[in-house]
This record gives structure tokens, C-alpha cells and sequence, in this order.
């Protein structure tokens, strides 16, 4: 590989796709003893993390259950 004027690298698209690093994917290069470690960048929390506790409220802040819930949206 080589660097460009603008100093772009080019990673091979077998390494690319073997390690998810597709389209928009953010990285991170850290600088270590050996030289520069590119990884894709973690996000700040786990999915589930993002979503946990949305169905902890009804829409008058009422706590409910999953069967609540589901019985809620089915309209029964």
C-alpha cells in the first residue's frame, strides 16, 4: 500500500470485508509500538443498551408489562 498525496491509504477489499469495514464504517488508528493499529471504532453503547426501558412507560408514564404492551397495540 501506499500513501497519497493527500494521505489516503487504500485497505484491500478482502481485509475490508473479512473485517466489516465497509461504506461509511468509522476507525480508529492508534499509534503502538509496532506501528499504527486500525480498528473500526466501537459506539458508545451496545444496541441493546440504546433501546432498553423504551417500553417501561405507557403513554400516561403508567408502567407496563410486555403482555400490556402487546394487548396495548393490538388494539385489544
Amino acid at each position: 500500500m501506499r500513501i497519497s498525496e493527500r494521505g489516503q491509504i487504500t485497505i484491500p477489499k478482502y481485509l475490508r470485508e473479512r473485517f466489516g469495514m465497509h461504506h461509511n464504517v468509522e476507525v480508529e488508528v492508534t499509534p503502538t509500538d509496532a506501528g499504527l493499529l486500525i480498528r473500526k471504532r466501537v459506539g458508545d453503547q451496545h444496541p441493546v443498551d440504546r433501546v432498553y426501558g423504551i417500553l417501561g412507560k405507557g403513554a400516561l408514564g403508567e408502567e407496563l408489562s410486555v403482555d400490556d404492551y402487546i394487548e396495548e397495540i393490538r388494539g385489544r
